[in-house]
Formats: C-alpha cells, sequence, structure tokens
C-alpha cells in the first residue's frame, strides 16, 4: 500500500473552530497543512460545512482520528471507516492517522488508554489495522501515544510499536512530545528511542506543549508552549531522518493565530537549517 506522505510539507497546525475565521480571512497560508479530527466534521452541514469545504479546497489536510479504538475489545466500527472514506474523497484528503491506543468499551470511555506491550496485543492490533487499511484501500498512520501507566506489559514500548508497524505493514505519525514525556516518566532516553524507529515509515511529526506536574511527571497536556528540550529532539529527530512535515498542536489555552505563529516558524526554521546542512555536507 502507499505512503501518502509527499501530500504535505513544511509545518501545519491544528484546525479548531476558534481558528476557522482568522484562518479563512488570512490573505496568505497561515500553515502548510492542516489536521482535523473526522468525528467533528463528518455530517457538518451549513455555513459551518461551507466553511471548512472552503479550507479544505485551499489547504492539503490531514485527518487524526480520536474514536477508531484501534487497540479496544469491541468490533471496530466498520461504517464509521467507510464514512472516513468518503469523507477523504470529497475532500481530497490523502492521509489518515489514528492513536496505538484504545478509548471504547461497549462505549466510549473519553480517554486514550494504553494497549498492553504484548505479543498477543501485537497480533490482535495488527488485524485491525489491516482491516481499516482494506476498508480505505491505503495506508493509516498509527501514532505513539503517551501513557502514565503499564499493564501487562511483556515486551518494551519501542518494540511493541515496531512489531505493530511491522506486522500491519502501516505508516507511523510520530508525536515526539510523545516521546518526551514518555521517556521522563518511564525513564528511557528520548533520542535512543527515535533513532530504533523505522524512519521509513513515519508520515507525519507532532510537536506540542506539556505540563511538569513533578521531577518524574510530565502530563501531555497541548495546551502550553513547546519546551526547549522537546524543540531540540525535534531537531534532532530531522537530523536522524531528514525533514519530515510536522504539525504543532495545541487542543486547550488556544491562543489568537498570530500568537501560534512563533511555534510554527520555529518549526519552518529547524526544517530550513536541516535542509542547508544537508545541501552543505552533499
Amino acid at each position: 500500500m502507499q505512503n501518502n506522505t509527499t501530500t504535505i510539507h513544511g509545518a501545519g497546525l491544528g484546525l479548531r473552530r476558534s481558528l476557522m475565521t482568522p484562518l479563512t480571512e488570512r490573505p496568505d497560508q497561515a500553515a502548510d497543512f492542516l489536521e482535523v479530527a473526522p468525528e467533528n466534521w463528518i455530517g457538518i452541514g451549513g455555513q459551518l460545512g461551507k466553511a471548512f469545504r472552503a479550507l479544505t479546497e485551499r489547504y492539503p489536510f490531514v485527518l487524526h482520528g480520536l474514536s477508531l479504538s484501534i487497540g479496544g475489545p469491541s468490533p471496530l466500527d466498520e461504517a464509521f471507516i467507510r464514512q472516513v472514506k468518503a469523507f477523504m474523497e470529497t475532500h481530497d484528503i490523502k492521509i489518515y492517522s489514528e492513536h496505538l491506543s484504545y478509548c471504547s468499551d461497549g462505549g466510549h470511555l473519553y480517554d486514550l488508554m494504553p494497549i498492553p506491550f504484548s505479543e498477543e496485543a501485537v497480533s490482535y492490533v495488527a488485524e485491525r489495522i489491516k482491516r481499516v487499511q482494506d476498508i480505505l484501500g491505503q495506508r493509516i498512520a498509527i501514532e505513539n501515544i503517551s501513557y502514565y501507566a503499564t499493564t501487562g506489559q511483556q515486551m518494551a514500548e519501542i518494540d511493541f510499536i515496531n512489531a505493530v508497524l511491522d506486522e500491519a505493514d502501516c505508516d507511523l505519525l510520530l508525536d515526539v512530545n510523545n516521546v518526551y514525556v514518555n521517556a521522563a516518566n518511564h525513564g528511557y532516553e528520548p533520542l535512543a528511542f527515535i533513532k530504533a524507529l523505522p524512519g521509513e515509515r513515519i508520515s507525519y511529526l507532532h510537536v506540542a506543549g506539556h505540563y511538569r506536574e513533578a521531577d518524574d511527571l510530565i502530563v501531555d497536556t497541548h495546551g502550553a508552549e513547546v519546551v526547549d528540550p522537546v524543540w531540540q529532539l525535534l531537531d534532532q529527530t530531522y537530523q536522524q531522518f531528514g525533514v519530515i512535515p510536522t504539525l504543532l498542536e495545541r487542543d486547550f489555552n488556544i491562543p489568537p493565530l498570530e500568537e501560534l505563529e512563533p511555534e510554527r516558524n520555529r518549526i519552518h526554521q529547524l526544517q530550513l537549517q536541516q535542509e542547508h546542512n544537508h545541501v552543505r555536507c552533499a
């Protein structure tokens, strides 16, 4: 199946409804691509639906799902997956990503729960990913999540992720902030973790802010500015794999569009610096 990374480039933003009017009224491109959760937009009509369609005609989009529950015990919602496929076709969206987690068990749990790191879970999740890909007719990208406890762990996190990617033959949405958060909370070296991932499977990246609760506990909030160590880890990720499209996530405490620009520009600066270094070394 095809990897659709080449349909986007540069630095993207998560589209939130508070940003729709500023993005619509702005004459220039405020981002290289935008990301939305399909659950928030499938079936939306009226003026809001028209405004969304106008943005999909101006910007490349990616979908980042919230409710697929790829590791959950309940059967896959195949009707929803077909809705996602139709939505992607309508808006010419090429990339669909989801979380390597589960969020439902006979009903939505409203949180991203960690999947046990075990061989059994690898096979279970991989089969469900393959079914999603069969319905969509393309590969999807699975995101490494932040987590705070492990249950039934038989494998290291990195081994679990790599095994799922290999067995499912899917792509990876690499959340750099989640690597940093998990490394601090679970005591591993973040760059070593990233270096152990298959770079050829990375579809795009996420960076986001977090909250440091204590020296040994960071909470992934997406509600603050990106901290310097995460920027450094993003730069090291580019050094390892080359420039990859990168999205700035902000889900809470969302500032005006112009206040997000310095962080988006910082992504661009790191990308340009890496491209310059690559040319200089070639």
